[in-house]
């Protein structure tokens, strides 16, 4: 999955030594963590719907490298998605490590990522790598909302698989080049990301709602400090940091 492309799009760090101290669940280990029967089966559900994330990244970068007008294009989309496999891969071990059966973890979320992703196929090269970028950045920021209430080893595992494959530089150099060629391009593929925003927020809020641990999580209990405010704020923060994105790709909001 991708990441924001540039400093600017990531929030603020506090400097070491003014910190606030981790609280509750978020600065236990998972051994301690996990005697929680609720927090384990929502850790669950967030690799389970992580690692299903990275394989079907995995399968629509290979597919796009098809569309790539050119051999080193396509050696790039393919590089990109060797390292999506390769975070799908953490993750299958971390659920095995846990005792938890990776396809059976899977299984809840694969209906509604393929649904989200046949919805929006792209038509073309471009819309295929703004998709990579937009769609699956905002994916990124909602579990790295969630994973800053998680036990410190899940956190530290779902924030590495986060990381940015490339797919955000050379997205913005092609879409920019593209753009800078036939300034026409733009208007279609803004239209394309805003839509992909819409059914990215969609899909991101239904997987949450048909799984009552990773609801509870999102919104508080097992998780310390989600509120239903603070998840309106959190779509906020998404929808800010989309709009960053858009403005690095020469596209309007």
């Amino acid at each position: 999955m991708t990441t924001p492309d540039n400093a600017a799009e990531k929030p603020a760090e506090a400097p070491a030594d003014t910190a606030p101290a981790a609280t509750g669940v978020a600065a236990q280990d998972w051994d301690t963590a996990s005697a929680e029967p609720q927090y384990r089966a929502a850790v669950v559900d967030l690799l389970g719907a992580l690692a299903y994330g990275e394989l079907a990244a995995f399968e629509r970068l290979a597919e796009d490298a098809k569309l790539a007008p050119t051999l080193s294009d396509k050696a790039e989309l393919a590089k990109m998605a060797s390292a999506e496999f390769h975070h799908f891969e953490q993750l299958r071990d971390r659920l095995a490590a846990i005792g938890a059966e990776p396809t059976q973890a899977m299984e809840p979320f694969v209906a509604a990522l393929d649904g989200f992703h046949k919805q929006t196929a792209p038509s073309d090269w471009l819309e295929g790598l703004v998709k990579a970028y937009v769609g699956d950045s905002i994916a990124s920021d909602f579990y790295r909302e969630v994973a800053a209430r998680l036990d410190s080893d899940t956190r530290g595992l779902v924030l590495g698989v986060l990381d940015d494959t490339g797919h955000a530089g050379f997205a913005i150099e092609k879409v920019r080049a593209a753009i800078d060629a036939d300034p026409r391009v733009g208007g279609r593929l803004a239209l394309w990301a805003r839509r992909l925003m819409g059914e990215a927020l969609s899909q991101s809020q239904r997987v949450v709602a048909d799984r009552d641990a990773l609801s509870t999580m999102l919104v508080g209990g097992v998780a310390d400090g989600f509120d239903l405010a603070e998840v309106g704020r959190m779509f906020s923060r998404i929808t800010e940091a989309h709009t960053k994105r858009m403005a690095a790709l020469g596209l309007a909001a």
